[in-house]
Protein backbone atom coordinates (compact mmCIF):
# COMPACT_ATOMS: atom_id res chain seq x y z
CA UNK A 1 0.00 0.00 0.00
CA UNK A 2 1.35 3.46 -0.74
CA UNK A 3 1.60 5.72 1.90
CA UNK A 4 0.94 9.64 0.84
CA UNK A 5 2.56 12.81 2.49
CA UNK A 6 -0.19 14.30 4.72
CA UNK A 7 -2.21 17.44 3.19
CA UNK A 8 -0.34 17.10 -0.28
CA UNK A 9 -2.99 15.02 -1.75
CA UNK A 10 -5.67 17.67 -1.55
CA UNK A 11 -3.40 20.28 -2.67
CA UNK A 12 -1.98 23.48 -0.98
CA UNK A 13 -1.49 27.09 -1.45
CA UNK A 14 1.68 27.24 0.83
CA UNK A 15 5.09 29.10 -0.28
CA UNK A 16 7.97 27.41 -2.37
CA UNK A 17 10.12 27.71 0.76
CA UNK A 18 13.07 30.43 1.04
CA UNK A 19 13.10 33.16 4.10
CA UNK A 20 11.62 36.44 4.55
CA UNK A 21 9.87 36.78 1.40
CA UNK A 22 12.89 37.10 -0.70
CA UNK A 23 12.45 37.14 -4.51
CA UNK A 24 12.23 33.89 -5.97
CA UNK A 25 13.57 33.64 -9.89
CA UNK A 26 11.30 31.26 -11.91
CA UNK A 27 12.15 27.69 -12.14
CA UNK A 28 14.71 26.71 -14.74
CA UNK A 29 13.11 23.46 -16.46
CA UNK A 30 17.45 23.12 -17.97
CA UNK A 31 17.86 22.26 -14.62
CA UNK A 32 15.12 20.29 -14.29
CA UNK A 33 13.50 22.97 -11.32
CA UNK A 34 10.23 22.00 -9.32
CA UNK A 35 9.94 23.83 -6.05
CA UNK A 36 8.21 21.96 -3.10
CA UNK A 37 5.33 24.26 -1.85
CA UNK A 38 3.82 22.28 0.72
CA UNK A 39 5.47 22.79 4.38
CA UNK A 40 3.91 18.97 5.43
CA UNK A 41 5.98 17.40 3.18
CA UNK A 42 9.21 18.96 3.55
CA UNK A 43 8.32 18.33 7.50
CA UNK A 44 8.00 14.30 6.66
CA UNK A 45 11.09 14.53 4.36
CA UNK A 46 13.53 16.21 6.86
CA UNK A 47 11.96 13.83 9.73
CA UNK A 48 12.95 11.14 7.27
CA UNK A 49 16.41 12.19 7.61
CA UNK A 50 16.49 11.76 11.83
CA UNK A 51 18.98 14.06 11.92
CA UNK A 52 19.89 15.17 15.25
CA UNK A 53 22.04 18.13 17.36
CA UNK A 54 25.61 18.37 15.93
CA UNK A 55 25.46 16.27 12.88
CA UNK A 56 26.92 17.30 9.75
CA UNK A 57 24.35 17.19 6.61
CA UNK A 58 24.29 17.67 3.38
CA UNK A 59 21.69 19.54 1.27
CA UNK A 60 21.79 18.76 -2.73
CA UNK A 61 19.99 21.24 -4.55
CA UNK A 62 18.16 23.77 -1.63
CA UNK A 63 17.12 26.06 -4.02
CA UNK A 64 14.44 28.60 -2.09
CA UNK A 65 15.37 26.68 1.01
CA UNK A 66 12.16 24.44 1.77
CA UNK A 67 14.36 21.96 3.67
CA UNK A 68 17.13 24.34 4.68
CA UNK A 69 15.06 26.16 6.89
CA UNK A 70 13.94 23.04 8.76
CA UNK A 71 17.66 21.56 8.62
CA UNK A 72 19.03 24.55 10.31
CA UNK A 73 16.34 24.71 13.24
CA UNK A 74 17.87 21.29 14.15
CA UNK A 75 21.10 22.73 15.33
CA UNK A 76 23.56 20.86 13.32
CA UNK A 77 27.23 21.06 13.70
CA UNK A 78 27.68 21.57 10.21
CA UNK A 79 25.81 21.73 6.91
CA UNK A 80 27.16 22.02 3.41
CA UNK A 81 24.69 22.95 0.53
CA UNK A 82 25.19 21.99 -2.80
CA UNK A 83 23.80 24.72 -5.43
CA UNK A 84 24.02 24.72 -9.19
CA UNK A 85 21.49 27.60 -9.59
CA UNK A 86 23.80 30.86 -9.04
CA UNK A 87 21.23 32.82 -7.94
CA UNK A 88 19.69 30.21 -4.92
CA UNK A 89 23.23 29.65 -4.21
CA UNK A 90 23.37 33.36 -3.22
CA UNK A 91 20.29 33.39 -1.11
CA UNK A 92 21.43 29.94 0.45
CA UNK A 93 24.59 31.86 1.52
CA UNK A 94 22.67 34.66 2.64
CA UNK A 95 20.77 32.37 5.37
CA UNK A 96 23.52 30.38 6.41
CA UNK A 97 24.78 34.14 8.01
CA UNK A 98 21.71 33.82 10.13
CA UNK A 99 23.52 31.14 12.24
CA UNK A 100 26.76 31.90 12.75
CA UNK A 101 26.85 28.78 15.59
CA UNK A 102 26.99 26.39 12.10
CA UNK A 103 29.84 25.73 10.24
CA UNK A 104 29.34 24.81 6.55
CA UNK A 105 28.97 26.78 3.24
CA UNK A 106 27.48 26.93 -0.19
CA UNK A 107 29.24 24.97 -2.80
CA UNK A 108 28.37 26.17 -6.31
CA UNK A 109 28.40 23.40 -8.37
CA UNK A 110 27.20 20.63 -10.33
CA UNK A 111 26.37 17.67 -7.82
CA UNK A 112 27.52 14.82 -10.62
CA UNK A 113 30.75 16.84 -10.78
CA UNK A 114 31.71 16.90 -7.42
CA UNK A 115 34.47 14.44 -5.67
CA UNK A 116 32.09 12.68 -3.71
CA UNK A 117 34.97 10.16 -2.35
CA UNK A 118 36.60 13.02 -0.08
CA UNK A 119 32.66 12.59 1.88
CA UNK A 120 33.84 9.97 4.64
CA UNK A 121 32.67 9.95 8.22
CA UNK A 122 29.17 10.28 9.63
CA UNK A 123 27.56 12.57 7.30
CA UNK A 124 23.65 13.03 6.32
CA UNK A 125 22.75 13.54 3.13
CA UNK A 126 19.10 14.82 1.70
CA UNK A 127 17.98 16.41 -1.19
CA UNK A 128 14.96 16.96 -3.49
CA UNK A 129 16.71 15.72 -7.11
CA UNK A 130 15.85 16.87 -10.21
CA UNK A 131 14.56 13.70 -12.27
CA UNK A 132 17.20 14.11 -15.23
CA UNK A 133 20.18 12.96 -12.73
CA UNK A 134 18.80 11.26 -9.96
CA UNK A 135 19.82 8.03 -10.94
CA UNK A 136 23.41 8.83 -12.17
CA UNK A 137 23.92 11.29 -9.65
CA UNK A 138 23.05 8.04 -6.32
CA UNK A 139 25.05 5.65 -8.67
CA UNK A 140 28.05 7.98 -8.04
CA UNK A 141 27.17 9.34 -4.15
CA UNK A 142 26.86 5.46 -2.95
CA UNK A 143 29.78 4.28 -4.67
CA UNK A 144 32.01 6.73 -3.74
CA UNK A 145 31.03 8.61 -0.79
CA UNK A 146 30.80 7.62 3.30
CA UNK A 147 27.81 8.51 4.74
CA UNK A 148 25.54 7.23 7.83
CA UNK A 149 22.41 8.00 6.32
CA UNK A 150 20.44 9.28 3.37
CA UNK A 151 16.85 10.86 2.52
CA UNK A 152 15.97 11.89 -1.45
CA UNK A 153 13.09 12.94 -2.97
CA UNK A 154 12.74 11.36 -7.10
CA UNK A 155 10.29 10.58 -9.84
CA UNK A 156 8.37 7.95 -8.39
CA UNK A 157 9.03 5.57 -11.35
CA UNK A 158 12.89 5.71 -10.06
CA UNK A 159 12.11 4.76 -6.44
CA UNK A 160 10.06 1.90 -7.37
CA UNK A 161 13.00 0.91 -9.40
CA UNK A 162 15.87 1.05 -6.98
CA UNK A 163 13.10 -0.36 -3.85
CA UNK A 164 12.17 -3.58 -6.23
CA UNK A 165 13.06 -6.84 -5.16
CA UNK A 166 14.27 -9.82 -7.34
CA UNK A 167 11.92 -11.52 -9.92
CA UNK A 168 9.77 -8.36 -10.29
CA UNK A 169 9.08 -5.90 -13.49
CA UNK A 170 11.05 -3.35 -11.90
CA UNK A 171 14.01 -4.75 -10.54
CA UNK A 172 17.28 -3.68 -12.87
CA UNK A 173 20.57 -2.71 -12.78
CA UNK A 174 20.32 0.73 -10.59
CA UNK A 175 18.11 -1.43 -7.74
CA UNK A 176 21.08 -3.91 -7.65
CA UNK A 177 23.76 -1.33 -7.47
CA UNK A 178 21.92 1.08 -4.49
CA UNK A 179 21.28 -2.37 -2.81
CA UNK A 180 24.62 -3.77 -2.85
CA UNK A 181 25.32 -0.27 -0.44
CA UNK A 182 22.19 0.38 1.45
CA UNK A 183 18.94 -0.36 2.38
CA UNK A 184 16.14 1.64 0.58
CA UNK A 185 12.88 2.30 2.28
CA UNK A 186 9.76 4.02 0.88
CA UNK A 187 8.59 6.76 2.87
CA UNK A 188 5.91 8.43 1.26
CA UNK A 189 4.33 9.30 -2.28
CA UNK A 190 4.25 12.99 -3.13
CA UNK A 191 1.62 13.90 -5.75
CA UNK A 192 2.19 16.78 -8.26
CA UNK A 193 0.45 19.53 -6.54
CA UNK A 194 2.90 19.90 -3.42
CA UNK A 195 4.60 21.96 -6.58
CA UNK A 196 5.51 24.50 -8.14
CA UNK A 197 5.79 24.24 -10.98
CA UNK A 198 3.60 20.82 -10.78
CA UNK A 199 5.26 17.96 -12.65
CA UNK A 200 3.45 15.30 -14.71
CA UNK A 201 4.44 12.68 -12.50
CA UNK A 202 4.24 11.66 -8.81
CA UNK A 203 7.15 11.44 -6.57
CA UNK A 204 8.87 9.21 -3.89
CA UNK A 205 10.43 9.88 -0.67
CA UNK A 206 12.86 7.13 0.09
CA UNK A 207 15.49 6.51 3.03
CA UNK A 208 18.84 4.58 2.90
CA UNK A 209 21.00 2.91 5.52
CA UNK A 210 24.24 1.74 4.14
CA UNK A 211 24.65 -1.83 4.74
CA UNK A 212 27.43 -1.18 7.36
CA UNK A 213 25.77 0.57 9.87
CA UNK A 214 22.27 -1.87 9.40
CA UNK A 215 24.22 -4.55 12.16
CA UNK A 216 22.89 -7.26 9.53
CA UNK A 217 26.31 -8.94 8.54
CA UNK A 218 26.00 -7.37 5.30
CA UNK A 219 28.26 -5.29 3.32
CA UNK A 220 28.85 -3.42 0.86
CA UNK A 221 31.61 -4.12 -2.07
CA UNK A 222 35.41 -3.16 -1.10
CA UNK A 223 36.95 -0.05 -3.56
CA UNK A 224 38.64 -2.96 -5.72
CA UNK A 225 35.36 -4.70 -6.72
CA UNK A 226 33.34 -2.16 -7.38
CA UNK A 227 34.54 -1.65 -11.09
CA UNK A 228 34.00 -5.19 -11.43
CA UNK A 229 30.29 -5.17 -9.81
CA UNK A 230 29.46 -2.08 -11.55
CA UNK A 231 30.51 -3.42 -15.09
CA UNK A 232 28.90 -7.12 -14.47
CA UNK A 233 25.61 -5.43 -13.53
CA UNK A 234 24.91 -3.26 -16.57
CA UNK A 235 26.27 -6.01 -19.14
CA UNK A 236 23.66 -8.42 -17.63
CA UNK A 237 20.88 -5.83 -17.39
CA UNK A 238 21.33 -4.27 -20.82
CA UNK A 239 20.33 -8.47 -22.03
CA UNK A 240 17.99 -8.98 -18.89
CA UNK A 241 16.45 -11.59 -20.84
CA UNK A 242 18.84 -13.95 -21.19
CA UNK A 243 20.36 -16.36 -19.40
CA UNK A 244 23.67 -15.84 -17.21
CA UNK A 245 25.20 -18.53 -19.42
CA UNK A 246 24.90 -16.36 -22.37
CA UNK A 247 25.19 -13.21 -21.53
CA UNK A 248 28.72 -14.19 -19.74
CA UNK A 249 29.93 -16.31 -22.49
CA UNK A 250 33.88 -15.94 -21.81
CA UNK A 251 32.80 -17.44 -18.27
CA UNK A 252 32.25 -20.68 -20.58
CA UNK A 253 35.40 -22.95 -20.35
CA UNK A 254 36.27 -21.73 -16.62
CA UNK A 255 36.07 -25.26 -14.67
CA UNK A 256 34.30 -24.71 -12.05
CA UNK A 257 33.51 -21.46 -12.08
CA UNK A 258 29.71 -20.93 -11.65
CA UNK A 259 30.09 -23.66 -8.93
CA UNK A 260 32.38 -21.41 -7.26
CA UNK A 261 29.69 -18.73 -6.94
CA UNK A 262 27.14 -20.81 -6.39
CA UNK A 263 24.80 -19.22 -9.49
CA UNK A 264 23.53 -21.26 -11.84
CA UNK A 265 23.92 -19.72 -15.63
CA UNK A 266 20.48 -20.58 -16.29
CA UNK A 267 18.87 -17.86 -14.66
CA UNK A 268 18.64 -14.33 -15.65
CA UNK A 269 19.57 -11.31 -14.13
CA UNK A 270 16.88 -10.48 -12.80
CA UNK A 271 16.56 -13.49 -10.82
CA UNK A 272 19.64 -12.51 -8.56
CA UNK A 273 20.18 -10.65 -5.66
CA UNK A 274 22.55 -7.80 -4.88
CA UNK A 275 24.41 -10.63 -2.66
CA UNK A 276 24.32 -12.61 -5.62
CA UNK A 277 25.73 -10.33 -8.36
CA UNK A 278 28.81 -9.29 -5.15
CA UNK A 279 29.54 -13.14 -5.40
CA UNK A 280 30.11 -13.50 -9.02
CA UNK A 281 31.73 -10.60 -9.20
CA UNK A 282 33.88 -11.38 -6.62
CA UNK A 283 34.70 -15.31 -8.36
CA UNK A 284 35.19 -13.04 -12.07
CA UNK A 285 37.89 -10.59 -10.22
CA UNK A 286 39.63 -13.58 -9.81
CA UNK A 287 38.99 -15.24 -13.43
CA UNK A 288 39.35 -13.27 -15.93
CA UNK A 289 39.16 -9.30 -16.86
CA UNK A 290 35.54 -8.25 -17.93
Amino acid sequence: MEVYCEDAAQGTSGSAGGSRGEARPPAKRSLGQNYLRDPEVTRRIVAALKAEPGDSLIEIGPGPGALTGHLLAGAPERLVLVEKDHAWAFARRETLREFPGVSGGVILADALELAWERVRGPWKIIGNLPYNVASPLMWEIFSRAGFSRAVFMIQKEVGERIAASPGSRAYGALSVWLQSFARPQLECIVPPQAFYPRPKVYSAVLSFTPLSREGTGSLPPPPALKPVLADLIRRCFQQRRKQLGTILREARGEAGLWEKSGIDPVLRPENLSPGDFLRLALVFSQRISL
